[in-house]
């Protein structure tokens, strides 16, 4: 009986001086329980008690880090990201003195559309190369009607994720390659990275006036991978034939915008206001519609169609596209 009152101190006191060091963390809640030892668990419960006090004032002291920003939208549900590093967000403002309220890009960025280029322009195949990047772009035409049929809306906001790909995969490839052989590019790592952000502002903009389904979002997905990788490779392969098929792309892109027009014009689809991305994009009058919007996004497609056909046709003459100036800033 003795000897059992003895191992009951001796084991109350070896968890009175363990449980401290051991069972300090929030952990000690799911793990003691009121119905356990009492009289041993006093140095415990003080522990808990304050390590748990820390956990609430470190939480407020996050909370208070958190300070209200005032960029674009409510003070309530805007809030400005304290940082180590005392990197603050840049103010920008409007021409008038309001406030900038687009992060993805800035008022230097944005420019005025030339309606006025040839939106006739045709490459004609001639080489083997040419013809087969003609005809890969015509089959792939087919699917695509059949698919979006006369949704032009939602059609264009879809074929803009997969034509932003080819100008951001070649100016990753001559990113690379100029870091290899430790030369100039000509502008042309700019000019395709630019081509590239065009066209996903172009997706920017049609988000706002199309509701894609949900098959049609996944379908991104798939067409994206293998557009990708396709591209990747047949740039690596052979770079005239990879701009090619973009310039080819970019004609049945303004054939397609050219529908659009013609559907808004019939009045198959409602001119809704231009979104206020659109505006401030191109510098577009307050009171601009869809169809302002569209033939906007239309002359940018006629731009890059010309810039890759020009691309194709310096890597023909057997030169590098270093050796010609890039057409930066040509939209």
């Amino acid at each position: 009986m003795m000897m059992s009152r003895g191992y009951t101190r001796l084991a109350s006191s070896m968890f009175t001086m363990v449980s401290p060091r051991f069972f300090s963390t929030a952990a000690t809640r799911g793990v003691l329980s009121n119905d356990m030892v009492k009289a041993p668990a006093v140095g415990l419960g003080v522990r808990c008690r304050s390590s748990m006090a820390a956990i609430a004032g470190g939480d407020k002291e996050q909370e208070k880090k958190q300070a209200v920003g005032g960029g674009g939208g409510s003070a309530k549900d805007d809030k400005e990201i304290a940082s180590y590093w005392g990197l603050d967000p840049t103010k920008v403002s409007k021409e008038d003195g309001s406030p900038w309220k687009w992060t993805c890009f800035r008022p230097w960025d944005t420019y005025q559309a030339d309606l006025s280029i040839d939106l006739k322009k045709h490459h004609a195949p001639v080489t083997v190369l040419d013809k087969m990047a003609y005809w890969t772009v015509k089959s792939l035409r087919w699917p695509t009607d059949l698919f979006f049929q006369r949704r032009y809306g939602c059609r264009a906001m879809m074929l803009e994720t997969v034509a932003a790909v080819p100008g951001m995969v070649g100016g990753m490839l001559l990113h690379c390659k100029s870091l290899r052989r430790f030369e100039h590019s000509g502008g042309w790592i700019k000019a395709l990275l630019e081509e590239a952000e065009n066209e996903r502002m172009h997706l920017m903009t049609f988000m706002e006036v199309s509701d894609p389904r949900w098959y049609e979002r996944a379908l991104v997905f798939a067409v994206q991978g293998v557009f990708f990788n396709a591209y990747f490779l047949g740039y690596i392969i052979s770079p005239k034939f990879a701009h090619r098929v973009v310039g080819y792309l970019e004609e049945e892109a303004i054939h397609s915008y050219t529908e659009f027009l013609k559907e808004l014009d019939n009045g198959n689809i409602e001119n809704v206001p231009a979104p206020p991305i659109a505006i401030d994009y191109w510098r577009l009058p307050p009171n601009s519609t869809l169809r302002d919007v569209v033939l906007a996004v239309r002359a940018d497609e006629a731009h890059h169609r010309d810039v890759n056909h020009f691309a194709s046709d310096i890597h023909y003459q057997g030169r590098q596209l270093k050796e010609a100036p890039a057409p930066l800033g040509y939209h």
